[in-house]
Protein backbone atom coordinates (compact mmCIF):
# COMPACT_ATOMS: atom_id res chain seq x y z
CA UNK A 1 0.00 0.00 0.00
CA UNK A 2 1.15 3.53 -0.73
CA UNK A 3 2.25 5.60 2.14
CA UNK A 4 0.91 9.09 2.79
CA UNK A 5 2.70 12.21 3.90
CA UNK A 6 1.20 15.21 5.56
CA UNK A 7 1.59 18.64 3.97
CA UNK A 8 0.62 21.78 5.79
CA UNK A 9 -1.74 24.18 4.00
CA UNK A 10 -3.77 27.07 5.25
CA UNK A 11 -7.28 26.04 6.10
CA UNK A 12 -8.94 28.13 3.32
CA UNK A 13 -6.59 26.72 0.66
CA UNK A 14 -7.12 23.13 1.84
CA UNK A 15 -10.91 23.57 1.73
CA UNK A 16 -10.75 25.02 -1.81
CA UNK A 17 -8.55 22.12 -2.97
CA UNK A 18 -10.83 19.51 -1.39
CA UNK A 19 -13.88 21.06 -3.04
CA UNK A 20 -12.13 21.16 -6.44
CA UNK A 21 -10.78 17.63 -6.04
CA UNK A 22 -14.16 16.13 -5.13
CA UNK A 23 -15.80 17.83 -8.12
CA UNK A 24 -13.30 16.63 -10.73
CA UNK A 25 -11.37 13.61 -9.44
CA UNK A 26 -11.80 10.42 -7.44
CA UNK A 27 -9.11 11.25 -4.89
CA UNK A 28 -7.03 14.20 -3.72
CA UNK A 29 -3.85 12.40 -4.80
CA UNK A 30 -5.14 12.01 -8.36
CA UNK A 31 -6.14 15.70 -8.45
CA UNK A 32 -2.71 16.89 -7.28
CA UNK A 33 -0.87 14.55 -9.69
CA UNK A 34 -2.95 15.77 -12.63
CA UNK A 35 -2.37 19.42 -11.73
CA UNK A 36 1.40 18.90 -11.44
CA UNK A 37 1.48 16.93 -14.74
CA UNK A 38 -0.40 19.71 -16.49
CA UNK A 39 2.15 22.33 -15.53
CA UNK A 40 5.11 20.02 -16.20
CA UNK A 41 4.01 18.83 -19.69
CA UNK A 42 2.86 22.26 -20.87
CA UNK A 43 6.01 23.90 -19.52
CA UNK A 44 4.16 26.76 -17.92
CA UNK A 45 4.25 28.31 -14.52
CA UNK A 46 1.09 28.56 -12.38
CA UNK A 47 1.96 32.22 -11.85
CA UNK A 48 1.95 32.91 -15.61
CA UNK A 49 -0.95 34.78 -17.17
CA UNK A 50 -2.34 33.24 -20.35
CA UNK A 51 -3.58 36.54 -21.69
CA UNK A 52 -7.16 37.37 -22.46
CA UNK A 53 -9.73 34.81 -21.44
CA UNK A 54 -12.59 33.58 -23.56
CA UNK A 55 -15.00 36.04 -21.94
CA UNK A 56 -12.81 39.07 -22.58
CA UNK A 57 -12.19 38.01 -26.18
CA UNK A 58 -15.93 37.50 -26.68
CA UNK A 59 -16.79 40.94 -25.28
CA UNK A 60 -14.13 42.56 -27.47
CA UNK A 61 -15.47 40.81 -30.58
CA UNK A 62 -19.04 41.83 -29.70
CA UNK A 63 -17.95 45.45 -29.35
CA UNK A 64 -16.22 45.35 -32.73
CA UNK A 65 -19.23 43.70 -34.37
CA UNK A 66 -21.52 46.37 -32.91
CA UNK A 67 -19.17 49.06 -34.26
CA UNK A 68 -19.24 47.47 -37.73
CA UNK A 69 -23.05 47.29 -37.62
CA UNK A 70 -23.21 50.98 -36.67
CA UNK A 71 -20.89 51.87 -39.57
CA UNK A 72 -22.99 49.84 -42.01
CA UNK A 73 -26.22 51.48 -40.81
CA UNK A 74 -24.64 54.91 -41.19
CA UNK A 75 -23.45 54.11 -44.71
CA UNK A 76 -26.90 52.81 -45.61
CA UNK A 77 -28.60 55.89 -44.22
CA UNK A 78 -26.26 58.51 -45.67
CA UNK A 79 -25.13 56.92 -48.93
CA UNK A 80 -27.09 53.91 -50.12
CA UNK A 81 -30.68 55.05 -49.58
CA UNK A 82 -30.27 58.56 -51.07
CA UNK A 83 -28.37 57.13 -54.04
CA UNK A 84 -31.00 54.45 -54.60
CA UNK A 85 -33.75 57.08 -54.42
CA UNK A 86 -31.95 59.26 -56.98
CA UNK A 87 -31.46 56.33 -59.35
CA UNK A 88 -35.09 55.27 -58.94
CA UNK A 89 -36.26 58.80 -59.73
CA UNK A 90 -34.14 58.77 -62.90
CA UNK A 91 -35.75 55.56 -64.11
CA UNK A 92 -39.33 56.57 -63.35
CA UNK A 93 -41.18 57.22 -66.59
CA UNK A 94 -43.82 59.87 -66.47
CA UNK A 95 -46.09 60.42 -69.40
CA UNK A 96 -45.90 64.00 -70.57
CA UNK A 97 -49.08 65.91 -69.98
CA UNK A 98 -50.95 66.42 -73.23
CA UNK A 99 -51.44 70.10 -73.75
CA UNK A 100 -53.87 71.34 -76.33
CA UNK A 101 -52.96 73.96 -78.88
CA UNK A 102 -53.69 77.54 -77.99
CA UNK A 103 -56.06 78.02 -80.96
CA UNK A 104 -57.76 74.68 -80.62
CA UNK A 105 -61.19 74.69 -79.07
CA UNK A 106 -61.75 71.92 -76.62
CA UNK A 107 -65.23 71.06 -77.77
CA UNK A 108 -68.25 72.55 -79.41
CA UNK A 109 -71.34 72.45 -77.31
CA UNK A 110 -74.14 71.32 -79.55
CA UNK A 111 -76.84 71.57 -76.94
CA UNK A 112 -76.40 75.27 -76.29
CA UNK A 113 -79.40 77.47 -76.86
CA UNK A 114 -79.21 80.06 -79.54
CA UNK A 115 -79.51 83.36 -77.76
CA UNK A 116 -79.51 85.73 -80.68
CA UNK A 117 -81.13 85.29 -84.06
CA UNK A 118 -80.53 87.35 -87.11
CA UNK A 119 -83.43 89.19 -88.64
CA UNK A 120 -84.32 88.26 -92.11
CA UNK A 121 -83.03 84.75 -91.89
CA UNK A 122 -85.90 82.74 -93.30
CA UNK A 123 -84.67 79.44 -92.00
CA UNK A 124 -84.60 80.60 -88.42
CA UNK A 125 -88.13 82.06 -88.50
CA UNK A 126 -89.79 78.73 -88.96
Amino acid sequence: MNSFIGIRFKKETAKRFQKFSRAHFKSHTEAMATILDFFFYNEISPKEKFGPTGRTIESTIKKRINAVIAIMKDVEKTQTKPTAAMIASLFQVQEPTKKGLILEKNGIDKNKEIRFKEKGDSMNNL
